[in-house]
């Protein structure tokens, strides 16, 4: 199994992002923060707002150069308004995808250099709802079907270069769902998983030999609303 190295986590502060921090660590990895908001955890951190492609740009930059390189990317930050079409604005709909899957491509393309030096990895985070189509999650459903497609192009354009793994991960018991309305909250019986749980699976993928690539994980808890 290979050496974690210097892990780059965009939305390191909080639910899956913070458990892969403190998993990167534990492990022996360096964690690297981009995130709106501190994370708890002492690690190298950067803020930036996901949406602001050239300051997201600049912010890997900054982050990698400080830590002499980058080993590997996982790109946990995400966002949900959900709501009909027709009800969630024009900015809170846009803001999903800039979010979630225009943030992830920024962050990548700017990682590219620094992985390819290092033959690293990459992990995004796509959704069940990103192979799983509902009501009331159009912007949601765009950008993490987009983040699918992206992610399989770039596993293709980055062969023998950078090792690419798609995360499609079921609900978890975060704070991701905290300040939507009732209507859109898990039930309190809802079967999701730990954000640990699944950060472990991440590590998996990222401590892989040379060569070896898991190139897409679904991680989801046995019952699953939204899978398959």
């Amino acid at each position: 199994m290979a050496e974690l190295g210097k892990v780059l986590i965009t939305g390191g502060a909080s639910g899956l992002g913070a458990a892969a921090v403190a998993a990167v660590a534990e492990a022996g990895g360096q964690p690297l923060v981009l995130d709106l908001k501190p994370p708890a955890a002492d690690v190298p951190y950067v803020s930036v707002d996901l949406t602001d492609t050239a300051a997201t740009e600049k912010a890997v930059a900054e982050i990698a150069e400080t830590a002499g390189g980058l080993d590997a990317v996982f790109t946990a930050a995400g966002i949900d308004t959900p709501g009909t079409l027709d009800s969630v604005s024009t900015t809170d709909w846009e803001r999903v995808v800039k979010v979630n899957l225009l943030g992830t491509a920024a962050v990548i393309r700017a990682a590219l250099p620094y992985l390819k030096r290092s033959h690293g990895k990459v992990v995004t985070v796509a959704s069940t709802l990103g192979i799983k189509a509902v009501s009331d999650a159009t912007a949601y459903c765009a950008s993490k079907w987009g983040v699918v497609g992206f992610t399989r192009a770039l596993a293709a354009e980055t062969a023998g270069q950078v090792g690419v793994t798609l995360l499609i991960p079921g609900g978890m018991h975060t704070a991701f769902f905290d300040t939507r309305d009732e209507q859109y909250k898990p039930p309190a019986d809802a079967k999701l998983n730990r954000p640990e749980d699944t950060a472990k699976a991440v590590l998996f993928a990222l401590s892989q030999s040379a060569g070896c690539e898991v190139r897409e994980m679904v991680v989801a808890s046995s019952e699953e609303g939204s899978w398959p």
